[in-house]
């Protein structure tokens, strides 16, 4: 699968109308890189995440434990630009492909997703990229 060009913005889009937002306005978000199929990260977003990133063509989303919604990036220069954006069967979710900046994961690495579970052990598969110190102290 190739991309070429970031999403355009589509305001007032459909989009918007057909997600089933949980009770919070929240929707869970897995980002895959686009021409891989790596599966990055999982986030959550509210509408205005979606209308900035419908807008920016770059990744916002809502973080549920500061209660704000956040730039991909905007600390890290870890950017995400949005391919495509998709919508499950049930409206519930959504998926977004993305061609990813540097690392996605705030320990440091390329994906979220380093741990795997084998013999009932949990085993760390892939060390960090970069640290993640070093990512957190642009200015």
């Amino acid at each position: 699968m190739t991309h070429q060009e970031p999403i355009a913005p589509q305001p007032g889009s459909a989009l918007l109308d057909a997600i089933r937002f949980d009770e919070q306005g929240l929707v869970p978000a897995i980002v895959q890189q686009c021409d891989t199929g790596q599966v990055l990260m999982l986030a959550w977003m509210n509408r205005a995440a979606i209308e900035s990133t419908l807008s920016t063509g770059e990744a916002h989303y809502f973080s549920r434990s500061r209660g704000t919604q956040w730039h991909k990036g905007e600390t890290s220069g870890q950017v995400q630009t949005v391919r495509e954006i998709r919508l499950d069967c049930d409206g519930d979710a959504l998926l977004l492909l993305i061609d990813q900046t540097g690392v996605a994961c705030h320990t440091g690495r390329r994906s979220c997703w380093f741990h795997t579970v084998t013999e009932g052990h949990i085993q760390v598969m892939a060390d960090p990229d970069v640290d993640p110190h070093t990512l957190y102290a642009r200015s």
